[in-house]
């Protein structure tokens, strides 16, 4: 090797290997040091050895006495005294005056009371007279009324008298009331009463049932031309009901059949059963 190879081989850095030898050099450097630190800090911190002396008196002395404490002086004894009682609460008495006024008041009001109670009784006695004479007046009208409808149907009962009697001249057959036995003795024949029902009875609407067979006469006027221009119920068959069918019936059939001589009785009876 030349000189020229030595000093480069001094230039060039060392191998990995020797940093391992460094860093245990260090580890036990700073081991020894904290050995050493540690014996230090032991060998200040021992406790001292204790010393101990006795003291001794040339003369004994003697404890003084103990005070005697002087007795208390007993504190008399204060007398409780009781309460003194609450005052006496006077009610103040009314005077003369003002009883005078409340027995007044008093005394007003209850003859306002009683005059009260005399008002209604007298209100409630006027109401019932007021209503007696209401019901007299109403029953005094009520009689009025049937006397004027009985006045009313006797007028035309004896309009229709009459009016019967002139038609009755008039077809000849004299007067209800004549003598003459011409043609009022002649009578309707058997079958007409049988003719007059069979052109009746159609007419009559009666959806009721009754118990039994009931019979209603009615007398039944007509004209010479068998025009009804009256009829009355003579015998009720004790169902009202069956008594003005009947009669709405014979209204509705106004006009009658001729007998077998043409003629037309002017009044006869008929009677009407709900099963004939």
């Amino acid at each position: 090797m030349n000189a020229a190879t030595l000093t480069r081989d001094a230039l060039i850095p060392r191998n990995p290997d020797s940093v391992g030898r460094g860093l245990a050099m260090a580890l036990a450097v700073h081991a020894l040091l904290l050995i050493a630190i540690a014996f230090g800090v032991s060998w200040r911190s021992s406790n001292p050895a204790g010393v101990e002396a006795e003291l001794w008196a040339a003369v004994p002395q003697i404890a003084a006495p103990r005070p005697i404490e002087p007795e208390p002086t007993p504190q008399p004894v204060k007398k409780i005294e009781p309460p003194p009682p609450p005052p006496k609460v006077e009610t103040p008495k009314q005077d003369d005056a003002q009883i005078a006024i409340e027995r007044a008041k008093r005394e007003e009001q209850k003859r306002k009371e009683e005059q009260r109670r005399e008002d209604e009784l007298k209100r409630q006695k006027e109401e019932q007279q007021r209503k007696l004479a209401e019901a007299e007046k109403l029953k005094k009208e009520q009689a009025e009324q049937k006397k004027r409808e009985a006045a009313a149907e006797a007028a035309a009962q004896a309009q229709r008298q009459k009016q019967l009697e002139r038609m009755a001249a008039l077809a000849g057959d004299g007067a209800p009331t004549s003598t003459g036995t011409a043609a009022k003795s002649a009578g309707p024949s058997a079958s007409y009463a049988g003719r007059i029902k069979a052109r009746i009875l159609p007419n009559i609407v009666f959806p009721d049932s009754v118990s039994g067979n009931p019979q209603a006469t009615v007398e039944v006027k007509a004209g010479p031309d068998g025009t009804i221009i009256g009829r009355r119920l003579l015998k009720s068959s004790g169902v009202p009901a069956w008594d003005e069918a009947v009669l709405r019936a014979i209204d509705k059939t106004e006009v009658l059949p001729r007998d077998t001589d043409g003629r037309v009785p002017p009044s006869f009876e008929i009677s009407f059963r709900p099963r004939d």
